[in-house]
């Protein structure tokens, strides 16, 4: 059995798509002009979706190794105190006894970002080459990515507080270094491949190939 629907039950084999902005529904042979409502241009999906979703997620990947090994913070008690990377802070809330401070920060630093970039590989792997696989699961793991993705900010948030909070002049001092900014771009690189990714493209992957319109390709130009 297979796990998509009939390709006869898509919005866009029964001739209709929704307008992007407003999701106004709209006449399949409509696209290319703009939505009467909002004015937008109208596709059954959206154009480039996969070329910039791959495009992000791959300057993630490039990213995500300094982000781990350049230092994220400094921190000077009495004027003294030496960079730390996201590991070595870890590995000191560990040494002060702070277990579980340390794993929420594990987890929103090290962990969730390296399964959000993988689920994303397979996502755009799955639609790129046509595998056949469990759509459900796939969508479902897309929605699990977008939603953790609020998550991922959690260093960048904290050390922010600690840079407004801890100026003591000479007493305590922190600020924050070049790994956090190579963190803060991975984040947002991967949360914009997220929103570049068109989940349609998902559900058309379980269509035959002769069902498939030729600007599912993503490969359409906008003029």
């Amino acid at each position: 059995m297979t796990d998509h629907p009939s390709p006869r039950r898509t919005a866009r084999n029964s001739g209709y798509l929704l307008c992007i902005d407003c999701e106004k529904l709209h006449r399949i042979s409509q696209e290319g002009q703009h939505c009467d409502r909002c004015g937008a241009r109208l596709h059954s999906r959206i154009p480039n979706s996969m070329n910039l979703s791959w495009a992000s997620l791959l300057a993630g990947i490039l990213l995500f190794l300094p982000a781990n090994l350049l230092p994220i913070m400094t921190f000077k008690s009495f004027g003294q105190g030496e960079p730390s990377t996201i590991l070595g802070g870890i590995l000191h809330l560990l040494e002060q006894d702070m277990l579980m401070i340390g794993l929420v920060v594990l987890i929103a630093s090290i962990v969730v970002p390296v399964l959000k970039i993988i689920a994303l590989t397979i996502l755009l792997c799955t639609v790129q080459f046509r595998l056949q696989t469990n759509l459900r699961q796939k969508t479902m793991m897309f929605r699990v990515v977008e939603w953790i993705g609020r998550w991922s900010m959690l260093d960048i948030f904290v050390i922010g507080i600690l840079v407004a909070l801890v100026q003591l002049g000479n007493i305590a001092h922190i600020e924050g270094n070049s790994g956090a900014t190579a963190f803060a771009i991975v984040v947002l690189l991967t949360m914009f491949s997220a929103i570049a990714f068109d989940t349609r493209l998902i559900w058309d992957n379980g269509m035959p190939e002769a069902d498939l319109p030729p600007e599912n390709t993503d490969q359409k130009d906008e003029r």
